[in-house]
């Protein structure tokens, strides 16, 4: 079952103790690649009430309070990928086998709406969910898809 949250911040606050205007932390809270660090320790402390994972470069983000491990993520404006990081970027590719390896040792993921920022919906979202979007072609060919079609997907 996919449950859906949410995180607010204070815009006003969070430029104040930044010393950063509040277009600059817009700026910094909308980009996946800055955000991700902060939403995964709070994912993992608030909601899975568990621990980020040992390092970076571990096959997934973080630990629920049973152990079970998960993958965050964020959907910007282009979209969301559900592969390992690995496969994503420049002079990278997409290995399906890697892919299903990585849904066998993993519960879920947890996929933060960052473009909503200051207000941060995120769904958390079983693995079997995007086994199944998986098996029934409603994820790209290599397990991206646009943030309309994540949306659609949890509707």
């Amino acid at each position: 079952m996919i449950n859906k949250s949410e995180f607010h911040w204070s815009l006003p606050e969070l430029a104040y103790a930044l010393k950063l205007s509040e277009v600059e932390i817009k700026e910094y809270f909308t980009d996946g690649r800055r955000v991700s660090f902060l939403l995964e320790r709070r994912l993992a402390k608030e909601v899975l009430k568990g621990k980020l994972a040992p390092s970076e470069g571990a096959s997934f983000d973080v630990f629920d309070a049973e152990g079970g491990k998960w993958e965050i993520r964020s959907v910007s404006q282009s979209g969301v990928y559900f592969c390992p990081s690995y496969m994503v970027g420049s002079g990278r590719s997409f290995d399906e086998n890697g892919f299903l390896r990585k849904l066998d040792n993993i519960k879920g993921y947890i996929v933060s709406d960052i473009t909503e920022f200051p207000k941060v919906p995120f769904w958390t979202i079983p693995v079997k969910n995007v086994r199944d979007w998986w098996t029934n072609g409603l994820l790209g060919l290599n397990s991206k898809v646009t943030r309309k079609s994540f949306l659609k997907l949890l509707s």
